[in-house]
């Protein structure tokens, strides 16, 4: 086969375009920061990218879910705190009204403050968080205390033809706990079911309470005091039991959300480090071979620039 000066000029020209090519790839790829700038360039490499995009924003939102988690129970935790200091408050003056020395007049003074107490526990119950109420299971749109009375809409009876007292189980007609998914397959409970069953019973308490101090004597109030009134199932003491247990659930969610945050936290490092890995330049790697190949295409240049002198002297003897 006979070479022509044709064929080496085409040849050489077919080669400076290889080398501007990847050249120019090369110096996409400083720019950047990524080895590709489009699918077809490595599908392999774009779909695992993809993969690992598609990770990262599912842990980001995990992130999110459990930040929303941690809001919810801190509330949660400061609300039933403040409702354990109300009842401690509330036990003291029980405590001071069973004394017989005290009159019909500061009772009365009792009761007042004892009022206050409840309606501010009866706050406390309508708890939000952002738009929320978090003490109503999934019903978050319902407050726990409407005009000073626990939301019928809420609430159940077991027995409708009785009027509900305290030793009465009224149950939440949504039980059903508010959960978030924290990670794939995991999901914690941002609330209690039972919440708005302890709160009622701390607003029944503090009803029969406040009419013991309206209408009985100190031997009335004592007996409430330890639990023994008609009607009165809970003592002061129980119902601060049940609130320390409601806290300690709390905070066992709170160390549950604490070590998922730092697994979220681990694995979104291992996933941005594998999509790095994928799809990020190694900058030395990628300036080096870009030099190389600088290198080359200015011998290259060289070498057609003498072939082409030599073919248009010919050309013009």
């Amino acid at each position: 086969m006979r070479v022509t000066q044709s064929m080496l000029s085409n040849n050489m020209l077919r080669n400076l375009s290889n080398s501007y090519n990847k050249m120019s790839e090369l110096q996409n790829q400083i720019n950047s920061g990524k080895k590709i700038t489009r699918p077809s360039q490595d599908p392999v490499v774009a779909i695992k990218g993809m993969s690992y995009r598609t990770d990262l924003n599912k842990v980001e939102q995990f992130e999110r879910n459990v930040t929303q988690v941690n809001s919810w129970l801190d509330s949660s935790d400061d609300a039933l705190g403040q409702v354990g200091d109300a009842l401690n408050r509330v036990k003291e003056l029980v405590v001071q009204a069973a004394n017989d020395t005290n009159t019909a007049d500061d009772r009365q003074k009792i009761k007042l403050e004892i009022d206050q107490i409840r309606e501010q526990l009866q706050d406390i119950g309508n708890t939000k968080v952002a738009d929320k109420f978090i003490f109503t299971g999934t019903k978050t749109q319902a407050p726990l205390f409407i005009d000073g009375e626990i939301n019928p809409d809420l609430l159940e009876l077991d027995d409708t033809t009785t009027p509900p007292t305290l030793t009465d189980n009224l149950i939440p007609a949504t039980s059903s706990e508010v959960r978030m998914e924290v990670f794939d397959g995991i999901q914690l409970d941002v609330n209690s079911s039972d919440a708005a069953g302890l709160f009622q019973q701390v607003d029944q308490l503090m009803g029969k309470i406040s009419e013991a101090m309206e209408n009985s004597d100190s031997d009335e109030i004592g007996n409430l005091l330890g639990g023994i009134a008609d009607g009165t199932n809970d003592t002061l003491s129980e119902l601060q039991n049940k609130v320390l247990e409601a806290r300690a659930d709390v905070g066992a969610r709170q160390n549950r959300v604490e070590m998922m945050t730092n697994r979220l936290e681990t694995h979104e490092i291992n996933v941005t480090k594998q999509m790095s890995d994928n799809e990020d330049v190694d900058y030395a790697e990628t300036i080096t071979e870009m030099v190389n190949y600088e290198s080359i295409h200015q011998a290259s240049l060289s070498v057609g620039a003498n072939i082409i002198q030599q073919t248009l002297v010919d050309f013009i003897r």
